[in-house]
């Protein structure tokens, strides 16, 4: 293995200083179709499609222009503006143009432009398309002031535009009361996550009066173990709220209440990466951090075992790749817990799984665009033959996460998992059985969904999406299929300058001498097979069966974490609250009010004194008389 050391990024020069333009266009439109309301209706679709496209191009033309730059010259600072310029405080917005911020670029801009085609057909008939246009918009802009940011701080920003953009695209149909609640239960589980990421950047600023980068990993080598630690849990903390990690992912299966191409989009392609690119971004912290980077491979063990298993009992077919996204983002952040020699597999599985599963996703789309919008998969069943490119194409996403050699989830994933038997044996092991899983799930899914008998609903004729879906799903397909084997020879050597080690010898084919490779295609064998068997020869019931083993019972349930919330977190919370308020209205409100009765009970009494009759003051003013003479003859006698 060879390693280089983080490269010092160099002033932005020529048409690297225009960094910016990645990330205006994008946000120009969003702030156009938002300000000019229903002006826009009938062409702002169509504008919203060409600035992510436009932002590809461009990002493509950066890519190139790295790639023809020396190595140690591959990291560009494009400086746009000072933000805050106050006593000893003084922040740049700068963007960094590096190896890695770049492949971020082309996934974001190049799949999310795929989304968008494929939203022109799919929301064609919703009224409110334009404020879905512009939002995904946002969310684009956001995303990608995250992976170009060269300061955390700056990266806080987009971090918190992409969970307000996600909000507002789980809950676009917000009449519907699941989307509502929904986006709410990201939201909100999003600024749990958020305030770690906060927290860390605090930490940052503490320790080395800064939050850029290139300041956080030249003072990384001398933080202390403890503060080294700490800010590598902060920074886990936020990974986890976005990334759908346990124990913060059980926003992820009610965001599937949204529209599918925001599915695609948030929840296969670019969001729940963000926690990967943040760990990798962070490995100057973690390499000084043995037990937080520990952590970061067990939680994304523990997450890939538990997205496969609530994959295995659901029959929402966008929760089912739900749990499979949960999965395989579990993997990516086991490979970034590994450290150097598993940064580049994290991101290599970032990218291919950026192919495969926004291609199931837009598929899944399109089974219900074809179903009524029927998410049940118990409801479908034999859609190959009516359906078949949404089958052939669904089909390159499956081959390709469950490993079969040569699609490209069978590169990426093979290396982490001898990654992670290299690095901890126990790890390594969990990671083998997640493929097997994997496999059975998906197979489970393929059955349900493709083959077997005709379970439709009464009215339902099932039939093949418009071009405009199709198109990109041609297109994410290809990538599934070919994206490994391009990828596999190069991306380890590409990643090098961010701090990644890469092997001596990689090329287009797997790795067919190493027994490992063997052990893994075994596995996913035999979790096809017990898939097949059980869904592929018998009959499928319409409805889910209610007697079930405690393990699908939980899978069901999403592994009861919603009501171990509810009961530990959200009843307490309503009690305490609860409390507070009758406290505030029996307790603090009646004091308030006994205090203000007492004065007008008070006033009312000498009011009495004040009545406007002479009589009464003179009778006052001789009682008065009479009462000081009594008062001083007694003092006399005294």
């Amino acid at each position: 293995m060879t390693t280089l050391e983080t490269i010092a990024p160099v002033a932005a020069t020529g048409s690297f200083a225009y960094a910016w333009l990645l990330i205006a266009l994008p946000l120009a439109s969003a702030v156009i179709l938002q300000a000019g309301g229903r002006l826009t209706d009938r062409w702002g679709h169509l504008l919203a499609v060409l600035t992510p496209v436009a932002s590809f191009g461009l990002g493509l033309v950066y890519f190139l222009g790295l790639m023809g730059r020396p190595e140690a010259e591959r990291a560009v600072d494009a400086s746009v503006y000072t933000w805050i310029a106050a006593g000893g405080w003084h922040f740049e917005v700068g963007l960094l143009l590096d190896p890695l911020s770049i492949l971020f670029v082309l996934l974001i801009t190049g799949v999310g432009s795929l989304i968008h085609v494929y939203s022109l057909g799919y929301m064609a008939h919703d009224p409110n398309r334009r404020r879905f246009f512009a939002y995904l918009n946002l969310f684009v802009a956001a995303m990608l002031i995250l992976v170009l940011a060269d300061d955390y701080l700056v990266l806080f920003v987009g971090w918190e535009g992409v969970g307000l953009a996600s909000y507002l695209l789980i809950s676009f149909w917000q009449e519907r009361p699941r989307a509502a609640a929904a986006g709410k239960k990201a939201f909100i589980v999003h600024r749990i996550g958020d305030l770690g990421l906060l927290m860390g950047i605090f930490t940052m600023l503490a320790m080395f009066g800064s939050s850029s980068f290139a300041a956080v990993d030249e003072g990384a080598a001398g933080l202390a173990p403890g503060w080294a630690c700490f800010l590598g849990f902060m920074l886990l903390l936020g990974a986890c709220g976005k990334s759908a990690q346990v124990p913060l992912q059980t926003w992820l299966l009610d965001a599937m209440e949204g529209p599918t191409p925001v599915s695609a989009l948030i929840h296969a392609a670019t969001m729940v990466t963000a926690g990967v690119y943040l760990v990798v971004r962070s490995g100057a912290v973690y390499d000084q951090a043995p037990a937080a980077q520990l952590a970061v491979a067990i939680v994304g063990t523990v997450t890939l075992l538990a997205g496969a298993w609530i994959g295995c009992a659901k029959d929402d077919i966008k929760k089912v790749l739900a749990g499979s996204t949960m999965s395989q983002i579990g993997y990516m952040m086991l490979a970034a817990g590994i450290g150097p020699a598993g940064y580049a597999f994290a991101i290599f599985h970032l990218l291919t799984h950026g192919f495969f599963k926004a291609d199931m996703f837009l598929g899944a789309g399109s089974v219900m665009h074809g179903t009524g919008d029927d998410v049940n998969m118990r409801h479908y069943g034999a859609l190959a033959k009516v359906m078949p490119i949404t089958f052939v194409t669904f089909a390159a996403g499956y081959l390709a996460i469950i490993g079969v050699p040569f699609f490209s989830g069978a590169y990426s994933k093979d290396h982490i998992i001898e990654a992670a038997f290299e690095h901890n044996a126990v790890l390594g092991s969990l990671a083998l059985l997640g493929a097997g899983v994997t496999a059975f799930y998906m197979t489970r899914l393929m059955c349900l969904t493709f083959f077997g008998q005709k379970r439709w609903r009464e009215g339902i004729r099932p039939h093949e999406s418009p071009a405009a879906m199709w198109v990109p799903l041609v297109v994410l397909a290809v990538g599934a299929v070919i994206g490994g084997m391009a990828l596999n020879a190069w991306i380890s050597r590409w990643l090098v300058p961010i701090g990644a080690e890469a092997p001596e010898h990689a090329t287009w084919l797997p790795d067919f001498s190493n027994p490992l490779s063997w052990a893994v295609l075994a596995v996913v064998a035999v979790g096809v097979v017990i898939g097949w068997l059980l869904f592929g020869r018998r009959p499928a019931p319409d409805e889910a069966p209610a007697a079930v083993s405690p393990l699908v019972l939980a899978g069901r349930n999403d592994l009861f974490f919603d009501a171990a919330y509810d009961a530990a977190l959200v009843r307490p919370g309503l009690a305490l609250a609860t409390g507070v308020a009758y406290f505030d209205d029996h307790g603090v409100d009646r004091a308030v009010e006994s205090l203000g009765g007492a004065a007008l009970a008070t006033g009312r009494r000498l009011r009495r004194l004040q009545n406007g009759h002479v009589r009464s003051y003179g009778l006052a003013m001789l009682i008065g008389v009479v009462a000081v003479g009594v008062v001083l003859a007694l003092l006399q006698l005294v």
